[in-house]
């Protein structure tokens, strides 16, 4: 044998692969609350005289925005770092899943909206 060793790899991920990606998910969760919050608002606070007031959206639609914001990202980070090899890449990828996944939030998720003044029968 020559005078280095050889370091076989276990194929386990490293310390700092392991904090990259929790990072990535306390990010994802913490971007998607702010971009979830604006369109809840309206929900949580009520408007006129309460009329539009659901608490559910605190309870049940807040976790899971947090969970699916935290674990889209790091679900492909997984999945693009086994099928390419390449963090870089993978980390990409994940971002880029991450803004999907929240434009696809703002689409597909709507609040209930409370009726304008103008809105109803009229005089």
């Amino acid at each position: 044998m020559s005078g280095k060793s050889r370091i076989r790899s276990t194929g386990r991920p490293s310390d700092a692969a392991g904090c990259a990606g929790c990072a990535l998910g306390a990010f994802g969760a913490a971007t998607a609350a702010l971009v979830w919050a604006p369109h809840a608002a309206i929900s949580v606070h009520g408007g006129f005289e309460n009329e539009s007031r659901d608490p559910s959206v605190l309870f049940i639609d807040l976790p899971l925005v947090l969970l699916g914001g935290a674990l889209l990202p790091l679900l492909v980070l997984v999945l693009t770092h086994r099928w390419l090899g390449r963090p870089w890449v993978a980390a990409l990828a994940a971002v880029a899943a991450l803004g999907l996944g929240e434009w696809a939030l703002v689409e597909w998720w709507t609040p209930r909206r409370p009726p304008s003044p103008g809105d109803g029968p009229g005089v």
